[in-house]
C-alpha cells in the first residue's frame, strides 16, 4: 500500500485561534444555552494588564484560548474537530479495517494521510483553506511530508521532504528501519511504547 504522510505544524495555534471561531463552534452545538453564554462571557471583552516601569498598561485579547485553563484545550481541540468535519473528504485517505482514516490529530499535531501525492496537495490546500478561516497560522518551514513518490523541482506541496521522522519519541520512516540505538535506550528509560517503526 502506498502512504503518504503530511506532518502539519501549527505557529503558536493556542495563542492565534480566533475567539469568534470558538464561541462560533459553542453556538452551533447541542450546548446549553447558559454555559454557551458563560463561555461567550468569558472569552469577549478580555483584556490583560502589564506594568512595564510601573506603567499599566490594557491589552484587549481578541484571539486564543486561554492557556493554563482546563477547558480552553477541550475548546481548541473541538474547535479544530469541528473544521475537519466540514471539509469535503469522504473519498479521501487510505482504507484502514473498511473505513477510510485520512487524519491524525493530538491537540494541534496533524498528520495528514494519503494514498498519492496528488491526494496530499488537495487535502493541505483544503485544510490551509480552513485553517485560515479560523485565524491559525501553518509553519511551512516544519510541515514535513513523507512517501514513496519523490518530490521534484515544480512539486505543488510546500513542505520539506523527510524520509525519517521523529515524534512523540516515535521513529516513524519511510525505509521501515528500527535501527535507532539513541531512540530505543531513551525508550527503554521511558517505557516501551511497542510501536517501533509506523
Amino acid at each position: 500500500m502506498h502512504l503518504c504522510l503530511t506532518f502539519i505544524d501549527l505557529r503558536n495555534a493556542f495563542d492565534t485561534v480566533e475567539t469568534e471561531a470558538v464561541l462560533d463552534f459553542l453556538s452551533n452545538q447541542s450546548v446549553l444555552t447558559q454555559y454557551n453564554r458563560i463561555f461567550r462571557e468569558l472569552y469577549s471583552n478580555f483584556t490583560t494588564r502589564i506594568s512595564p516601569f510601573y506603567d499599566d498598561n490594557t491589552i484587549d485579547a481578541r484571539r486564543g484560548v486561554r492557556q493554563g485553563d482546563t477547558v480552553s484545550l477541550k475548546l481548541f481541540t473541538a474547535t479544530l474537530e469541528d473544521v475537519m468535519r466540514r471539509l469535503e473528504w469522504d473519498n479521501m485517505g487510505v482504507r484502514v479495517d473498511c473505513r477510510l482514516l485520512y487524519h491524525l490529530r493530538f491537540a494541534d499535531d496533524i498528520v495528514l494521510i494519503s494514498p498519492n501525492i496528488s491526494q496530499a496537495e488537495r487535502m493541505l490546500a483544503d485544510f490551509d483553506d480552513a485553517r485560515g478561516k479560523i485565524g491559525l497560522q501553518q509553519d511551512l518551514t516544519k510541515t514535513m511530508f513523507m512517501g514513496p513518490e519523490r518530490m521534484g523541482p515544480g512539486c505543488p506541496i510546500l513542505a520539506q521532504r523527510n524520509d525519517d521522522l521523529r515524534m512523540l519519541h516515535l521513529r516513524i520512516s519511510s525505509s521501515g528501519s528500527q535501527h535507532d540505538e539513541r531512540l530505543r535506550s531513551r525508550a527503554g528509560q521511558e517505557g516501551e511504547s511497542g510501536l517501533g517503526s509506523l
